[in-house]
């Protein structure tokens, strides 16, 4: 083997040395960007499922205090659908009361609500047909009781009282209105552009504002 064959052999050598380091160092580095990779891919996949895990309960959440407040909305509506009954069936119980029962409640309702004894009374249509006079009658007789008791010593029992009660304007003269309203039971009392609202319906409904939360306590108590 002559010079130049041995020179180009060494060359040949030392460029597949320097091939087999750039190929070494090459494999080198696509093994660290392959587990680079797949370490950022594993970090990526881990953030993927825990965010995901947190939509999901976070949704839970969501649906859960969503049901929970639908339950409450449909509770509440279900009681307050229990408590238009009862009083419903409070005010249905008054208007089927029988007569003889009915005319002394009215009579005193009448007496006690007028301001001026001479107030007209207004009934429905039907009530003003079957009662409404017995009840007028009625409380006229209370006020006229009330009135002679505010008069000193016998004077008040006697005629000379009832005079001067009806002297003095002051006495029991309401009276029997030929109109009549749509309402359920009870009355009105009218005078002239002033009228007290003594029907079922109102007096139920106000009577509602003051028992409803001790009626719902009743009720539903052990809930």
């Amino acid at each position: 083997m002559n010079g130049m064959e041995k020179i180009a052999q060494r060359i040949q050598g030392d460029a597949q040395k320097e091939l087999d380091q750039l190929e070494a160092e090459t494999r080198r580095q696509a093994e660290e960007l392959l587990a680079q990779t797949r370490a950022q891919a594993g970090q990526e996949r881990e953030a993927i499922l825990a965010r995901g895990k947190k939509a999901a309960a976070e949704r839970q959440e969501r649906l859960e205090s969503a049901a929970q407040m639908e339950k409450r909305k449909l509770t509440l509506a279900a009681k307050q659908e229990i408590l238009d009954q009862v009083f419903d069936r409070a005010l249905e119980k008054l208007c089927a009361l029988p007569e003889e029962e009915l005319i002394p409640m009215l009579s005193r309702l009448a007496a006690q609500a007028s301001a001026s004894g001479k107030e007209q009374v207004i009934f429905s249509k039907r009530d003003r047909a079957r009662l409404g006079k017995q009840v007028v009658l009625g409380a006229n007789e209370i006020l006229a009781q009330k009135n002679a008791g505010a008069l000193p010593g016998s004077i008040g029992e006697s005629k000379m009282g009832a005079f001067i009660n009806k002297i003095v304007g002051v006495g029991a003269q309401l009276t029997l209105s030929q109109d009549t309203r749509n309402i359920q039971g009870g009355l009105i009392l009218s005078d002239g552009e002033i009228e007290m609202n003594c029907t079922f319906e109102t007096l139920v409904r106000l009577q509602r504002e003051q028992l409803e939360r001790e009626v719902a306590r009743t009720l539903f108590e052990n809930e």
